[in-house]
């Protein structure tokens, strides 16, 4: 069975808090990705002799295996990895990770362990790598960004900047144009390429095999983006080490090297660029035409790095902190000079806190040569505002890169957003970039209109300010409100708290459902089929960009709906769901459906005696040490319980609410009667718990002592000849408060004795229909397994999104309405008469009581 992506993600984290203990994150993730290298090659090209990574004899991942628990696994591990570096010609790349060193990994029995429960976690059977790929989808090159994303968080500031967030990697990669390249002797170069992540998310953008370069100053930093490109099937990526500014690498004889296509998210403001290099004699004269940045900031020196090493035909993306567009004196001039050569084809303003190595916001610098000619002006965008709060970080969804790139692309002009700003505005501007000089991207303030405070009436313009929506749902602009008191004013026909039932009660608003009822509708019989065919071999990457882009056109039609909002509905319920089934179906196919698995514990160290589950169970079949533990692989219980054991279900939820409902009665009475003083106070034990023993003592003790009571009044009367119903009235008034406890701990008792088998029964019957459902998956037809995966679980998911951006609209109409008709319903002068009204009453009670304002 095909592992899920999911899966691997968090058995990796796992391996992660295995190992580290009080180690850097900067430091722990060399050891995590070389073992996952070794482990991922040796899976993948264990028996392959024409495979693009040898695995020696001796220098496997089951070679690691048979060292756990050995007093030299450090050392064992370590001639393993050089047997597999010395091989493929990987010295330096996946050796640099000490794994004998006692002052990172404990000395003797303290790193054996460690090691050990190491490698125990990447030689679980649920991680193999074997079928890494589903339709051309990398799963592993996916997990491994995963742990990138999740190092470079915990690495702080000053050591995450190895990785670019894979959104930001996407933007870059579009906006250059890389899915327009032709041919794959086209290049792409990224002169600080860190772990790689950038670059990759560039070629893997692009309809060919571009060849890549890269390079990388740091040792162990380029050795994590030489795995990477094994890790992502382009082993043949040419990644060099060194100081891409005072040392390229890509050059011949004093002159660099060109390219297609170059990304770069250079360290920000790097105040030791000078070292090793003078700049007024640079052999490659990047600084030249332009000139020399500041010696304490070489922001503009990486940018014109790029520039020099884009051919005259190249296009180039560069991360930037947001000074570079405004700061003065010599950059000031470089920037001008840039600007007039017209290479910045664009500017892209990013959300603050985006990136690892820093919080400040950043920009993205478009840069184009092929067009500079004709070039008229400078295309902005202001996304600033376009994020979610992701732990620590911001990041960017996919409707965010999404709105970007199609703006950037199709040069769209989206006020308070983006527009095309002339050269000439520029210029009048003193050659300043900074973006809200030319895009205000603030909200309009919401005014409030003084004479309506103190006259009355809502302002009719501020209902006219609505004007989308009425123009979509007319007759409820007349149902909420009607003539005002005065010209230019309307007035509430509701309460506020009822309009946004009057809103999806009219029959506009249902002419609108309808209208996007349709244009949904129309997207799923479209790709009803698709879903359907879709199967072994296919790529769910394919999928979901067929089904996201042809979404987000349909409802780009729909007024008052964002058609983003949608398409970000689709690509959460993807990432969540979807992208799991998927990749399973493309490996194992769709009898993977019928498929409800036995979990298995497994041990995460040699101190765990049990185990753990993986994955949390769907189903679980009997009790105790011999429960089966079930886990459906794509088809939830639930979905199988509503189409095929309805009655079944109700008559669980039946037994299981008279249950409940006895249970509730007897929490309720125990609430209510078990304090100190009360009836049930001689049955609860010293925890506060009902006691049934106690209970029962209490109850006898009660009656025996009633009828010693009334005994003793037969045998009174009897002596003394007077009528025995007086004495027992006395008798019986006396005892009442006795008679009342007995009669709640006897109500108590009643409860428990019902409860139990009313709780064997719901449990009964639970267990019967949890075995009916199990027992129901391997016997669904084909058609059957896709009408519960396609229908009852993807799509009615997603119609249901839809609905709540139906709601979402009505809830807005309505809160707006409802702020405007609250904030005018009184008057000031209304306002200051109930004041002094009030103030008067004050006065006459002050004086009845002695005293005189």
């Amino acid at each position: 069975m095909a592992v899920k992506k999911s899966q691997i993600y968090s058995s990796l984290w796992a391996s992660c808090n295995a190992l580290r203990g009080g180690m850097d994150a900067s430091i722990y993730k060399d050891y995590i990705l070389v073992l996952l290298f070794v482990k991922y090659v040796s899976d993948k090209y264990g028996n392959d002799p024409y495979a693009p990574v040898v695995v020696p004899e001796g220098g496997s991942f089951a070679d690691m295996v048979k060292l756990v628990g050995q007093k030299n696994i450090g050392e064992g591990i370590m001639t393993i990895i050089m047997k597999l570096a010395e091989e493929n010609g990987l010295r330096g790349i996946i050796d640099n990770a000490d794994f004998d060193d006692d002052d990172k990994l404990g000395k003797g029995e303290e790193k054996v362990k460690r090691l050990s429960n190491l490698i125990n976690i990447f030689n679980r059977p649920d991680l193999s790598f074997k079928a890494n790929q589903a339709g051309g989808d990398d799963i592993l090159g996916d997990a491994y960004e995963y742990l990138m994303r999740h190092f470079a968080t915990e690495s702080g500031k000053s050591k995450g900047q190895f990785y670019t967030p894979a959104e930001v990697s996407r933007i870059m990669a579009r906006v250059i144009g890389v899915r327009e390249a032709k041919s794959a002797s086209q290049t792409i170069y990224d002169p600080a390429c860190g772990s790689g992540s950038l670059l990759l998310r560039a070629h893997h953008e692009a309809p060919v095999d571009l060849t890549i370069y890269g390079q990388e100053k740091d040792v162990a930093t380029r050795g994590l983006a030489v795995m990477n490109m094994f890790l992502h099937n382009v082993p043949t990526a040419d990644v060099k080490p060194g100081n891409t500014l005072t040392e390229p690498q890509f050059q011949k004889d004093g002159v660099l090297d060109r390219f297609d296509y170059v990304v770069a998210n250079p360290p920000f403001s790097d105040k030791a660029w000078m070292t090793g290099l003078v700049p007024e004699h640079d052999e490659f004269e990047r600084f030249e035409h332009f000139g020399i940045p500041p010696k304490k900031n070489g922001d503009y020196a990486y940018l014109l790095h790029v520039v020099a090493s884009m051919k005259s035909t190249g296009k180039g993306c560069i991360v930037m902190p947001h000074g570079v567009l405004f700061r003065g004196n010599t950059e000031a001039a470089i920037r001008r000079k840039l600007i007039e050569r017209k290479y910045i084809k664009g500017i892209i303003g990013l959300p603050a806190n985006l990136f690892f190595g820093t919080g400040i916001p950043a920009c993205l610098i478009v840069l184009d040569k092929e067009g500079a000619a004709n070039r008229t002006g400078i295309y902005m965008i202001d996304a600033s505002k376009g994020f979610v709060k992701d732990g620590p970080k911001n990041r960017l969804r996919d409707q965010d890169v999404h709105k970007i790139v199609d703006c950037f692309t199709r040069a769209l002009h989206v006020p308070g957003y983006a527009e095309m700003v002339s050269f000439e505005r520029i210029e009048a501007e003193g050659f300043n970039l900074n973006i809200p000089r030319y895009i205000d991207g603030s909200s309009a303030e919401d005014l409030h209109d003084i004479e309506a405070h103190l006259r009355g009436g809502i302002p009719a313009a501020d209902i006219d300010a609505l004007q989308p929506y009425w123009d979509v749902l007319a007759e409820t602009r007349t149902r909420l409100f009607g003539e005002g008191p005065r010209p230019g004013t309307v007035s509430p026909l509701i309460l506020p708290m009822e309009m946004k039932a009057v809103i999806r009660g009219g029959g506009d608003f249902a002419a609108y459902a309808q209208a996007v009822h349709v244009a949904f509708e129309g997207w799923r019989g479209t790709h009803r089929p698709v879903l359907d065919a879709f199967g072994v071999g296919d790529s769910p990457s394919k999928l979901i960009h067929t089904l996201s882009e042809d979404l987000l056109a349909r409802f780009a039609a729909v007024p008052l709906i964002d058609g983003y909002d949608v398409y970000q509905h689709l690509m959460s319920y993807w990432e969540e769901v979807m992208q799991d089934d998927a990749g399973i179906l493309a490996i194992d196919g769709w009898d993977a459906a019928k498929v409800i698995r036995k979990l298995v514990k497994v041990k995460e160290n040699e101190d765990d005696k049990t185990g753990k589950f993986a994955e949390e169970p769907d189903i679980k079949l009997g009790s105790g040490k011999n429960a089966l533990h079930l886990k459906a692989e794509l088809i939830p219980p639930a979905l199988i319980v509503a189409r095929y054991f309805a009655d079944e279900a109700a008559e669980v939820e039946r037994l299981e609410g008279e249950f409940e409902r006895l249970e509730a009665e007897l929490e309720a009475l125990i609430e209510e009667h078990g304090g100190e003083e009360g009836d049930l106070a001689e049955a609860m034990d010293d925890n506060g718990a009902f006691d049934v023993s106690a209970a029962n003592k209490r109850l006898k003790s009660l009656s025996d002592d009633f009828e010693a009571g009334l005994f003793k009044q037969f045998e009174a009367a009897q002596k003394s000849g007077k009528p025995l119903v007086a004495n027992w009235r006395h008798e019986f008034a006396d005892a009442l408060p006795e008679m009342i406890e007995a009669m709640t701990i006897s109500q108590a008792l009643m409860l428990i004795k019902k409860i139990k088998p009313a709780k064997a029964a719901a449990k009964t019957a639970k267990a019967a229909l949890d075995e009916a459902v199990v027992k129901q998956y391997p016997k669904l037809s084909l058609a059957e397994a896709k009408t519960l995966v396609i229908d009852d679980k993807w799509l009615t998911t997603l119609a249901a999104k839809v609905e709540g951006e139906l709601d979402r609209v009505a809830q807005k109409l309505a809160t707006r309405c409802g702020e405007l008709a609250e904030r005018y319903d009184r008057k000031l002068p209304d306002l200051m008469k109930r004041a002094e009204d009030a103030k008067a009453r004050v006065a006459v009670h002050l004086e009845k009581m002695g005293f005189a304002l």
